[in-house]
Parts: C-alpha cells; structure tokens; sequence
C-alpha cells in the first residue's frame, strides 16, 4: 500500500510539474521554442506537453519493454497519477502570470542543473549497486 501511495505521488508530482512548466524533453524544447521561435513562455510549455503527450517514444519504450526494462505496473499507477496532476499543473500555470511562469521554470532549470552538477555521481553509484543487487546488468 505504501508503495502504491508513493507512486501516485510520484506521478501527481510529475504531471503537475508537466502541466506547469513542460518539464521533460521541455527542458531543451521550451527555452529554444522561447529563444530561437519567439514562443510566449505560455505558448513553449503548451507546445512541449503536446510533443511530450503523445506517444512520440512508443517505438523506444517497445525496445526497453522486449529487453525486460519496463515495469508495467509501476507505469500505468505513475501515468495515472501523472494524467491527473498534468491537469492540476496545468490549471495553476494559466492562473499565474506570464512572468511569474517564467521565474518558475527558470529556477526548475537551475535546481536541475545543480542536481546533475553536484549530485548525480553519488545517485548514479547507488542506483548501479541497487541495478547489481538486482542481478541486472549494466
């Protein structure tokens, strides 16, 4: 039960930060659609959740699912959570102003890159002995 509670809030988070300010591939999406296209902040994050949403990485995630890589379980309980919170996010961005989006995933790319900077290493290390215990290999 406990597992089941952490996995929906896993994907209410992630689809809320989805809905909020196009985390994922909008990570490099939003700023060049901003920078290069001339998007608004609103207009980049709308189109990186249309990218993001539909079934783009199907072909990929067959490949991973055919190797035994793919958890179905766990993906359908964090897509549900997911599908629920992308709503929510999405709600509370178009409430908020332009601006004020904007500083939002400015400092959501920040907090990113300070994690990969600073602390990747060490998760990087226990995930491989987690994946080892495991008996999968690298």
């Amino acid at each position: 039960m406990q597992t089941l509670i952490i996995l929906i809030i896993i994907g209410l988070v992630a689809g809320m930060l989805g809905g909020m300010v196009g985390v994922g591939g909008g990570i490099v999406i939003v700023p060049a659609l901003v920078f290069f296209l001339g998007f608004s902040q609103k207009m980049a994050q709308g189109t990186s959740l249309g990218i993001l949403l539909l079934p783009v990485g199907l072909l990929g995630v067959w490949q991973f699912y055919k190797e035994g890589y793919v958890d179905l379980r766990v993906v359908l309980i964090i897509s549900a959570g997911f599908f629920a919170g992308s709503y929510l996010g999405s709600k509370l961005a178009l409430s908020l102003s332009q601006e004020t989006v904007k500083k939002a995933f400015a400092i959501l790319l920040i907090v990113v890159a300070l994690k990969m900077l600073f602390f990747d290493k060490a998760i990087t290390a226990k995930s491989n002995i987690v994946r080892l215990e495991k008996g999968v290999p690298k």
